[in-house]
């Protein structure tokens, strides 16, 4: 045989075996997912092609709500939090008592830093419906992480405890209370200066 010959039987057979290792590892995983009970691997969301799309939406259907709604969430979901609020708003100005939608755009708003609207968003859906645990949960973490107001993040996360006693997050919530309980007492500190 001549040297190419056999060089490409060598390289072929490499090939074969790389293949057939990578089938079996890719066999392995799906085995163990299925014995472990771990979910395979979601698929990768692309939020671009979703967004591009929705804007489509929008721009032929402005008064298309639930496409606006669905625009901020994926920006939301992209981490583009200007763009959520402003996607937001738009369903808001089509249907403004959502206590949901309030309460998205106030998480962007605090993401941002606006920590004077996202409070403003988050009482907005509790006054719409005070039972929102999620409007109520958030205005928590708002005035105990962001402000360090600790007596306002007791009063507001007893009530999320009140009509959410066993329910998601509430164990969190009493560590967290039980946490500013023994240090309501600390200094507040200064506010923080909001721009004009």
């Amino acid at each position: 045989m001549k040297k190419e010959t056999i060089l490409l039987v060598v390289i072929s057979l490499i090939v074969g075996g790389l293949i057939a290792v990578i089938i079996t590892n890719m066999q392995d995983r799906k085995a163990q997912n299925v014995s472990t009970g771990a979910p395979a691997s979601a698929p990768a969301v692309n939020h671009q092609q979703q967004i591009t799309m929705l804007e489509g939406i929008v721009a032929k259907e402005p008064s298309n709500r639930n496409a606006w709604v669905q625009l901020g969430h994926s920006f939301f979901d992209a981490d583009q939090p200007m763009k959520a609020i402003e996607a937001y708003a738009k369903a808001l100005e089509l249907q403004g008592d959502d206590p949901n939608v309030l309460t998205d755009q106030g998480v962007m708003y605090r993401r941002l830093g606006w920590f004077d609207k996202a409070i403003k968003n988050f009482e907005a859906a509790n006054k719409l419906n005070p039972n929102h645990q999620q409007s109520l949960y958030n205005l928590g973490i708002v005035y105990r992480y962001d402000l360090q107001d600790f007596p306002s993040a007791i009063k507001v996360w007893e009530k999320f405890i009140s009509i959410n006693p066993a329910g998601p997050g509430a164990a969190q919530v009493r560590a967290e209370l039980e946490f500013l309980k023994k240090h309501e007492s600390l200094p507040m500190p200064s506010p923080i200066p909001q721009p004009q």
